[in-house]
């Protein structure tokens, strides 16, 4: 155990925790949360730190699980994977393309670790795919007193509806039993196209591709539009040239990109000229790959973001009035809006609980004035009873979230149950779901 300073990727939250703690097996795991416990202190599992918000700071203990990592087992009959909680989106994915296998929907970054992005809800894009946690088929989590606790639809099945999105509230994640599916080929077609036109085939775009986004530059009359489909088993891959990659990822969107960023945040009258230039400068692409290395882009230019889950009905209106909130900020807006989709689930703290949902996450570089744009942004979802991401950077309390999910209550009940003395809380915990 040492003492040191942890900090999120985005630099927006800190800590210095007096211990952390480096588990290498299940049962160090459960050993070191019931001393915790017994001694009364509150300790928080870290991932890879890829959480805008404060979620896994801890000021007592930390858990490190870097050291807790692979595959467990794997039935390639059933297609399950068992795969430990400090394993990263990654390296899971590189062990998976070993056995033939994928996940079935995937987010663009896979720094994550497996409890960490199913922890916060952490999703890609498809109207017939939910996040991440839909692929969940049991959880094993050590709980407060040091015992570990089994859950899947038909064991523990309130615990099951709970911890898929759980926060790290009620437990710490040991393992995770995926449902995967045989590796497939993803084609992939991304381009500029007019802003208008975007919004207009909006619903044809998402009900007739697998995987569509688009992001929208504020100040551009373009959008970049990606839409990925799935190919048959046998297909060939046409993946891009390590040039083509080298040019349209790394030069242009990390290295020009981050470039134009530094120069707006310089100089921000030039950033709405900027933007508009950046919306129209994307080149198309058509490419096809195994399905991690479609989904997943590298992000070399940092940034902040907020992102809200709004009713799909709704997601043009609330569109219409971020276009209308854009113009009038005092600070200009250096990176664009990405917005996606996702089918309804059954996990009370899911953001697509209940209802077909769309992802709006907007971003500003960092170091520039962000909190009037954001502030705006959440009036604006909230009209609509929007859903923060448990992740990304939002004001929401209880008191707030309480009205957004319908088995808000039936969670904290749950966490009372596994948690009942808040061994697990922090401060951000103590703010989205009250203090235990």
């Amino acid at each position: 155990m040492q003492r040191r300073q942890w900090s999120n990727w985005a630099g927006t939250a800190k800590a210095t925790p007096q211990r952390v703690h480096r588990p290498r097996s299940a049962a160090e795991i459960a050993e070191v949360v019931a001393g915790v416990a017994e001694a009364g202190h509150r300790v928080r599992a870290w991932g890879s730190g890829h959480s805008f918000t404060a979620i896994a700071a801890a000021d007592s203990d930390a858990l490190d699980l870097a050291a807790w990592t692979g595959i467990e087992r794997a039935d390639l009959e059933t297609q399950q994977v068992t795969v430990r909680s400090g394993t990263t989106l990654r390296t899971l994915n590189a062990a998976l393309d070993a056995l033939g296998l994928a996940m079935t929907n995937l987010g663009d970054i896979d720094a994550q670790t497996i409890a960490g992005a199913i922890s916060t809800g952490t999703h890609g894009t498809g109207a017939r795919f939910g996040g991440i946690s839909t692929q969940i088929v049991a959880l094993e989590l050590v709980l407060a007193d040091g015992s570990v606790a089994r859950c899947s639809a038909d064991e523990r099945p309130e615990l099951f509806h709970a911890a898929r999105v759980g926060l790290g509230a009620l437990g710490v994640i040991s393992t995770v039993t995926l449902q995967c599916e045989q590796s497939f080929v993803l084609s992939a077609q991304e381009r500029p196209e007019p802003l208008e036109q975007v919004l207009e085939g909006f619903d044809d775009n998402a009900a007739n591709n697998d995987h569509f986004e688009f992001y929208w530059f504020p100040y551009g009359a373009k959008a970049l539009v990606k839409r990925n489909n799935r190919l048959p088993v046998d297909a060939e891959r046409k993946p891009l040239s390590r040039l083509k990659q080298f040019v349209d990822y790394e030069l242009t969107e990390n290295v020009a990109f981050g470039g134009l960023c530094r120069l707006g945040r310089a100089v921000p009258k030039l950033v709405r000229p900027l933007g508009a230039f950046a919306s129209q400068v994307s080149s198309p692409r058509e490419y096809s790959d195994l399905s991690h290395r479609v989904f997943v882009t590298h992000r070399g230019v940092r940034f902040v973001e907020s992102e809200y889950a709004v009713p799909r009905e709704s997601v043009l209106d609330v569109l219409a009035e971020l276009r209308g909130v854009v113009p009038r900020l005092k600070d200009p807006v250096a990176f664009p809006v990405e917005v996606r989709v996702a089918a309804a689930d059954d996990i009370w703290l899911s953001t697509a609980n209940g209802r077909d949902s769309a992802y709006i996450a907007i971003h500003q570089f960092l170091g520039m004035p962000y909190r009037e744009y954001f502030s705006a942004f959440e009036n604006v979802v909230g009209q609509v009873g929007g859903r923060p991401h448990w992740g990304k950077m939002h004001d929401l309390d209880a008191s707030v979230l309480r009205t957004r999910y319908p088995h808000f209550d039936d969670f904290l009940r749950i966490r009372k149950e596994c948690d009942p003395a808040g061994t697990f809380a922090n401060t951000y915990l103590d703010r989205v779901l009250g203090s235990a």
